[in-house]
Order: structure tokens, then sequence, then C-alpha cells
């Protein structure tokens, strides 16, 4: 296993937001009475982590409040793979045995499932991915022998690659829901009872 001390935290969190419409960022949009995008910034809070490094964009999620240090993404049109760059960049600064990736529109992630994760890292070339039983998403672990397949990601492909060829831990479905869209966001308020249910945006 790989302990949380010696992980870095990497929150993705600087998404273009481009299947919402004109509503700004999804992370700013309220689910359960808390912006989208700090919901799993709340619900990992107690981990050790070495550090928390959120890569933003234009939400106004204020994820300092919550222990992170902020880093801009400024050309989010370089896609994904860009903040998952100056993630990585900022682990090799504290000399981080891993890194813990993580996407802020996923709200229902929680820290009994990262520690999962971790659990099931066995060395500084781990790559484990989560799993809803039929394919591997995020969040996952990278141990630091991957930093550099990570740094030499281009594009919105992200590390599906090495996420397809690494370990997989299932989780129930519903804790890896991800919005992209106006739908997801109404349909996720549904299935929780949240409040916002009753109007469609805040």
């Amino acid at each position: 296993m790989i302990r949380a001390e010696d992980c870095v935290l990497v929150l993705l969190a600087a998404g273009r937001s481009s299947r919402m419409g004109d509503i700004g960022s999804k992370l700013d949009q309220l689910f359960l009475g808390r912006p989208l995008g700090l919901h799993v910034a709340v619900a990992l809070e107690d981990m050790p982590f070495r550090e928390r490094v959120a890569v933003c964009g234009g939400a106004e999620c204020d994820y300092a409040q919550h222990g992170f240090s902020v880093v801009r993404n400024e050309d989010p049109d370089q896609g994904l793979s860009h903040s998952v760059r100056l993630g990585v960049e900022r682990a090799r600064a504290v000399g981080a045995r891993a890194i813990v990736l993580a996407l802020a529109d996923m709200p229902r992630v929680t820290a009994t499932h990262i520690y999962a994760l971790l659990e099931a890292a066995d060395g500084e070339d781990a790559v484990v991915a989560s799993s809803d039983g039929r394919s591997p998403k995020p969040p996952c672990v990278f141990g630091r022998d991957r930093f550099d397949a990570l740094c030499d990601l281009e594009g919105d492909a992200g590390a599906r690659a090495l996420i397809l060829a690494g370990k997989h831990v299932v989780t129930v479905p519903a804790e890896l829901i991800d919005v992209d869209t106006p739908e997801e966001l109404e349909e996720l308020r549904r299935l929780v009872h949240a409040p916002e249910a009753r109007t469609r945006w805040r």
C-alpha cells in the first residue's frame, strides 16, 4: 500500500463545462447546499495527504478554504492532460511517492474508497483506478514512476491507456457519478432528493 501521507491529492477543477450550456462553470452549481465542485474536497478533508492541489479554471469554488494550494490552468483548451501535468509538477516538487487524481465534478466520492485505492497500490509504479464494475475511471492513484508518462499525455484523452492497464477497485456506481450535462446534474439532484431539484438552476 501507499500511505496518504506520502501522496499529493490532485483535484482537477479546470474543465470548460462545454456541455453545460451558458450557465458558467458547472462546479459552481449548487448540490445539497454546496457548490458541486467542493463536495469531493470536503469528503477528503480529513485524509492526511502530504499536500492538496486544486488545478482550477473559471470556477469560483474556494478550494483554499479547504486546505488546497490552488494552481491556475490558464489554458484549459490544452485539455485535461495539461491540468494533470500541473498537478504532477507540484507532486514532484514536494517529493511525493504518488498522486491521487480526482475530478471535481464527481461529488459522491468517499474517503473510504480513496483508502481502498491506496491499499491496492503496491509500489511506485502503481496505477490503480476506480471501477463501477464495467469500466475503469477516476479517482486514480499513480505512483511516482508513472509521473513521466503522465506528463507526456496530450489533449483530453488523459491517462486512459494507463488506467485500462492498471488495477481496478470496484465500488458502487453511485459513488462514481460524474456531471457533464444539465440533465445529469438534475438527475443527481433528484436521486438524492436534493432541495435544488425543485428549481432547475440556482
